[in-house]
């Protein structure tokens, strides 16, 4: 990933922690030399590997470990219960400059821990908690997720077929998989309903939400019944790892998917011939800045960065292998829509 688009923002215990690592899923040193940063990383449920959402998050700290020498441990809660206590032991131990938080579910127990450790910065993605020593990161997924849905809307009329995938022209159906249901990924849903809606009102759009970040099977389950018995030709994922399920049945079935939050036609590369492309998500750049800021001595909580298009934290990004297919009259058209929508001429839903 380019640099300069890792900074689209501007430069912005320890037996405790042992004793947690039972219930957590463990705390996990990554650190580098150069820097006396440390960092603590709780991540979302799900945990890394999901080549999505906390990856990403990963991809930044692992990029300040490489050019800031900053040092790091993580843990990765397997249920929502568990963040306040992971957000509390880094807490008290003393050791950790910042706590990233990554995740709309731990907002609840954030906003119990950041005013009884004052002293202690804490940065948050994907909700707000309004303290001091806060400082919180959201995206304009609806906006992104606007773009990948006008390329859905256009491209489900066609007769398109690349990789692995096709369309079927007679049917004007397009599906949505959500994770666990919440107004974060039912904002992801608004936009890309809205988007398909924009490029063919005649177009509908199938929806589920499975229950989980981190259950391929029931992914590949509820991908499959869209393909086979409700039409759908394209599906668009917000479920992290349960994605990986809609890639295999899009596979299966000849058909197409949109990833989320990673480019995963590069991050699952197994399915990248019927990836159309995904939903990226800046994560990564967020996490970066925040260390950033903490290296350079210039921390500001009690501040929300909204990132949207405009600001490169979102964008629409074609598959790896087979994104040069899709014809150049659908990109430009996209293009055209993310320019209405930076330019306010085309407003997008943030909720159903």
């Amino acid at each position: 990933m380019a640099r300069d688009r890792r900074r689209f923002l501007k430069g912005a215990g320890v037996a405790g922690l042992a004793a947690m690592a039972g219930c957590v899923g463990g705390f996990g040193d990554e650190g580098g030399e150069g820097s006396d940063v440390n960092v603590g990383m709780v991540y979302a449920t799900g945990g890394l590997g999901d080549n999505s959402f906390n990856d990403m998050a990963r991809e930044g700290v692992l990029q300040a470990e490489e050019e800031l020498g900053v040092s790091h441990s993580k843990t990765e809660p397997s249920s929502e219960g568990e963040f306040e206590g992971a957000q509390r032991d880094f807490a008290e131990s003393g050791d950790y400059d910042l706590i990233s938080c990554i995740g709309f579910a731990q907002e609840d127990a954030l906003t119990e821990n950041a005013p009884a450790y004052p002293d202690q910065n804490f940065m948050l993605i994907d909700a707000v908690v309004e303290e001091d020593n806060v400082r919180n990161y959201v995206f304009g997924e609806p906006e992104g997720s606007f773009q990948v849905g006008h390329l859905a809307g256009l491209l489900t009329d066609m007769e398109f077929a690349a990789g692995a995938g096709e369309t079927n022209p007679d049917e004007s159906v397009v599906g949505f998989v959500g994770g666990v249901e919440s107004p974060l990924i039912e904002s992801f849903q608004a936009g890309f309903e809205a988007g398909v809606e924009y490029a063919n009102p005649d177009a509908e759009v199938v929806s589920s939400y499975v229950g989980s970040f981190n259950d391929t099977g029931v992914g590949q389950e509820t991908a499959r019944s869209m393909y086979q018995d409700q039409g759908a030709d394209i599906v668009f994922h917000a479920a992290g790892a349960t994605g990986v399920g809609v890639f295999q049945a899009a596979q299966s079935e000849g058909r197409f998917a949109i990833g989320v939050d990673a480019d995963q036609s590069e991050s699952e590369p197994d399915y990248a011939d019927v990836i159309l492309a995904s939903m990226v998500k800046r994560v990564d750049t967020a996490v970066f800045t925040a260390i950033e800021s903490v290296v350079n001595d210039a921390f500001e909580g009690g501040e929300t960065e909204v990132l949207g298009l405009e600001q490169d934290g979102v964008e629409a990004v074609y598959g790896a292998s087979i994104g040069d297919e899709i014809p150049d009259d659908v990109k430009g058209a996209l293009d055209e829509s993310r320019q209405a929508i930076i330019d306010g001429e085309i407003e997008v839903p943030t909720e159903l």
